[in-house]
């Protein structure tokens, strides 16, 4: 079951909100997004329902654990085995098949890989129980002791499945006492509305765009203007996409009284490769941030090391395919290059000059992200710089784009922050008519996108979001 689905949509969602407001008491409450969150959660992948279960059970037992011989050795060995336990589950599930097949080719052993499907929302889960393990090791939060409560925070079904990745200590108060007041609500249906549009309107439609130009091999023939289009199509395709499931999942949270944090800024506004990810997927780039970038793993004298050990790790979160690792080790050497000349110097630099340079980056890094097969990746870098034959244009870019050039110079535009005036005018306490126009703006605009959302949706087969596959 998807956000962006009209059975979710008009069923399961108003099934769980009309429970939901019924009762009247938190327990009744968090009781409700229990069931209906594993309900979700078994919609779509009955078959490892028992392993979220079960990490949840590990999980709550360890923390119990580490709290009770707090500074003591045996807090040591129940954060080791934490540790052990989520990353053997995201190994065995999701990177036994690809250790197995390297193996094979590497040193032609001759071993049979495992075909073991992957549970989804299983990095986003894992990662959310990782955090918890380690803030209670850290004395960052108190334990919880509530077992049906931990339950509710690592399967709550609006960010179970692709996220954000939710730190306990942003819902910690929450758990016990919330209430969703008339601008909760408000807010709410207003950001899930925006999400459905950005998931439906614009990623879905920008997925077309790309797939004439790159699935079933059809980088091979791509001119060079044509390979530029495409990625840059995917790029976007992949922002509304991700960006439109976390705002879906915020205004579902805000609609049930949690206030999750933002998961991404208008990352194509940055300045610099730095900037695009302190506004691109926040949550899982303050997760390496702050659990694995400032370890000492190698000692306190090798930063970098621990620099390239985070932007291998983002890489290979993201999927069980050297395109990822090279993905995020491409990233990791800008950061790095950045880092080494300075932030003093870079802004010295013309702003126009670092939008080119950031722009022409990000957008090469999408064709890496995109293209898992090594032969068909370096394909495309020919094709970007006109060595693969096929000229630098083609008549089907020519079609592809004036067939498709509103949606193109769309998504461009609502890559910046359209709706944000409107949003502060709706909030403004200095006039209630400012007020007044903007609360019947938002309204407008986001009841129409709902509708148009739904309208698109009756004829939709297959409709899930990308990051379900991480």
């Amino acid at each position: 079951m998807v956000f962006s689905d009209l059975f979710f949509i008009y069923g399961f969602m108003t099934v769980v909100l009309i429970l939901y407001f019924l009762c009247r008491s938190t327990v009744q409450k968090n009781i409700i997004v229990v069931i209906m969150s594993l309900l979700f959660y078994a919609w779509g992948e009955p078959t490892y329902v028992w392993l979220l279960i079960l990490s949840t059970t590990i999980n709550y037992l360890c923390g119990l654990a580490i709290d009770r011989f707090r500074d003591r050795i045996p807090s040591k060995v129940f954060l080791a085995l934490s540790l052990i336990v989520n990353l053997g589950f995201l190994g065995v599930f999701k990177y036994s098949g690809f250790i197995v097949e390297n193996l094979n080719s590497w040193f032609g052993l001759g071993l049979s890989a495992p075909d073991v499907d992957l549970p989804i929302g299983i990095s986003f889960y894992t990662f959310q129980t990782i955090s918890y393990i380690v803030d209670c090791y850290w004395g960052n939060i108190k334990v919880q002791k509530n077992y049906g409560k931990f339950l509710m925070y690592v399967s709550m079904f609006p960010q179970l499945v692709a996220g954000p990745i939710v730190r306990y200590s942003v819902i910690e108060k929450e758990i016990d006492r919330r209430r969703t007041t008339l601008n909760d609500l408000s807010e709410g249906l207003v950001r899930f509305s925006i999400g459905l549009g950005k998931k439906v309107v614009l990623a879905n439609n920008l997925s077309t765009v790309v797939d004439t130009f790159f699935s079933n091999g059809g980088i091979e023939y791509c001119s060079t203007t044509a390979s530029w289009y495409a990625v840059i199509c995917y790029a976007m395709q992949v922002y509304f996409d991700f960006s439109g499931y976390s705002d879906m999942a915020i205004g579902l949270g805000r609609i049930l009284g949690f206030h999750f944090d933002e998961n991404f800024k208008h990352p194509f506004l940055c300045r610099d490769i730095t900037e695009f990810w302190q506004r691109w997927h926040i949550s899982l780039g303050s997760f390496f941030r702050d659990y694995l970038l400032y370890l000492p793993i190698f000692g306190h004298r090798n930063q970098y090391f621990n620099l390239f050990l985070v932007w291998f790790s983002t890489g290979l979160w993201h999927g069980a395919s050297w395109n990822y690792i090279i993905w995020g080790l491409y990233f990791g050497l800008f950061i790095l290059i950045e880092k080494k000349v300075g932030k003093k110097k870079l802004k010295k630099i013309p702003t126009i000059l670092m939008h080119i340079y950031n722009k022409l980056v990000i957008i090469v890094g999408f064709g890496i992200f995109y293209f898992e097969d090594i032969h068909e990746l370096a394909t495309f870098f020919k094709s970007l710089v006109g060595l693969n034959g096929m000229g630098l244009i083609d008549s089907e870019f020519k079609i592809t784009f004036m067939n498709n050039i509103f949606l193109f110079i769309g998504a461009i535009i609502l890559t910046f922050p359209v709706f944000e005036p409107i949003r502060r005018l709706a909030n403004s306490e200095k006039s209630k008519g400012k007020v007044f126009i903007g609360n019947l703006l938002q309204t407008a605009i986001c009841l129409s996108l709902f509708l148009f959302s739904s309208i698109l949706l009756v004829d939709a087969t297959n409709n899930p979001f990308l990051y379900f596959k991480f």
